[in-house]
C-alpha cells in the first residue's frame, strides 16, 4: 500500500516497529519516522494498518498516541480490521480536538494490494472522506463511503464473516472430493464456473490443491481475531449467526491442531484428518 502510494506521486512519512520496512520503504523515496508523533508532524494524512483492536487503541488512543500528536485540520484513517464501536471512540477523540478520523479497512488480501486493486469501505464525515479519495484511489481499485463513523468498520466484519464461512464450505467441498478419488483439481477448474463457486473457492482452491499452506499471505490467526469481533457484534444486536458459529468451531479446532500461522485454506486440514480417523 505504501508503494502504490509513493508510485502515484504522494511524500510519505513511514514508520513500523520492524524497521527494516522502514528502510526498505525509505530506499524508494519514503521518508523514515522513528514514532507516530513524528508521522503525525509531517503529514497532513494519517494512515493506519495494524494488526489487532489492542494494537489500535493503543496508537490512537495512548498519551502518547495519535490523537494526542494530532493536530486542527489533520485527516486519520485506520484500514485495520476492527468493531466499530472502536472506530467510533476513536472519532470521538478526535472530533474533540478538531481532527477527523475515518475508519477505511481494506478487502483483497496481499496480491491486491500489490496490484493497488483493494476494495476500501470507508465510514466518517463525507467531507473528510471526499479529502482522502485520491490516497484511497492511489490503492484501491473500488473504494465506497459506507455512511457516519463505524459503517466501514461493520462491513469489513460482514465480509470477513463471509470469508470464514465461505473458507469452510469450500474445505468441505474439497475434502469429500478428495474422499471420493475424483481429482480435486479438475473439481476445482469445473466448481469455479459452476452456481457453487465463491470467491473463497476460487482463492483457496488451488492453494489447497498444491498443498501450499504457509501463512505469509493471509494466516488463519486473522479470520480467528475477525470473526470473533463479527460474532460479538452480532450477539450485541441480538442477531443468531448459525453459519458463523460454526465456521468459529473450525476455527477453534484449526487453532487446537497449531494450524493458525498457516494459510486460511488450511481449514481443509483439521477435516482431512477427521476424514482420515
Amino acid at each position: 500500500m505504501a508503494q502504490s502510494l509513493l508510485k502515484a506521486g504522494f511524500e510519505l512519512t513511514v514508520h513500523n516497529r520492524s524497521r527494516g520496512v522502514v528502510e526498505e520503504l525509505a530506499g524508494l523515496g519514503a521518508r523514515p519516522a522513528r514514532g507516530v508523533a513524528e508521522v503525525s508532524a509531517q503529514t497532513e494524512m494519517v494512515l493506519t494498518c495494524l494488526p489487532d483492536v489492542a494494537t489500535v487503541e493503543e496508537v490512537y488512543l495512548a498519551a502518547d498516541g495519535l490523537i494526542q500528536a494530532s493536530r486542527p485540520g489533520q485527516v486519520l484513517v485506520d484500514h485495520s480490521t476492527v468493531g466499530p464501536a472502536t472506530s467510533r471512540a476513536i472519532a470521538q477523540a478526535a472530533q474533540a480536538r478538531g481532527v477527523a478520523f475515518l475508519d477505511a479497512p481494506i478487502s483483497g488480501g496481499v496480491e491486491r494490494a500489490q496490484d493497488a486493486t483493494l476494495t476500501i469501505m470507508v465510514g466518517g464525515p463525507s467531507e473528510s472522506f471526499d479529502q482522502a479519495l485520491p490516497v484511497f484511489e492511489a490503492m484501491g481499485e473500488r473504494v465506497h463511503h459506507m455512511g457516519p463513523s463505524g459503517t466501514g468498520s461493520i462491513t469489513k466484519l460482514l465480509n470477513q464473516l463471509l470469508v470464514t464461512v465461505h473458507s469452510a464450505a469450500a474445505a468441505e467441498a474439497l475434502v469429500l472430493a478428495q474422499a471420493s478419488g475424483v481429482d480435486q483439481g479438475l473439481v476445482l477448474e469445473v466448481l469455479k464456473s459452476s452456481w457453487g463457486a465463491s470467491n473463497m473457492l476460487v482463492r483457496n482452491g488451488p492453494v489447497t490443491v498444491e498443498r501450499a499452506f504457509d501463512g505469509a499471505r493471509a494466516p488463519l490467526k486473522f479470520l480467528v481475531k475477525d470473526l470473533g469481533l463479527a460474532l460479538e457484534f452480532a450477539k450485541q444486536l441480538g442477531v443468531s449467526l448459525p453459519q458463523g458459529q460454526r465456521a468459529g468451531d473450525l476455527l477453534a479446532l484449526a487453532e487446537e491442531q497449531g494450524l493458525l500461522e498457516q494459510d486460511v485454506a488450511a481449514l481443509v486440514l483439521p477435516l482431512e484428518r477427521a476424514a482420515r480417523a
